[in-house]
């Protein structure tokens, strides 16, 4: 079951990452750290849309957003 919210996925900016890893730390199933320190989606239907949008709202570098997912 996709516990995604409908027609739209996470994803993180990464210019405007701040490698706190909150987003990591709170999630590891949405979220992981690159080769470069930088957070990036690995999972995007790996959490309910609250506890990724919680990780949004907790983000100090605002660079966790909502993008339209592509119909099939």
């Amino acid at each position: 079951m996709n516990k995604s919210i409908q027609g739209k996925l996470a994803y993180v900016e990464k210019d405007d990452c701040t490698s706190c890893q909150l987003c990591a730390d709170t999630l590891p199933q949405v979220f992981q750290m690159d080769a470069d320190d930088l957070s990036e989606v690995h999972n995007p239907y790996g959490a309910t849309e609250e506890e990724i949008q919680d990780a949004m709202d907790s983000c100090p570098g605002e660079c966790i957003l909502w993008k339209k997912q592509e119909a099939p």
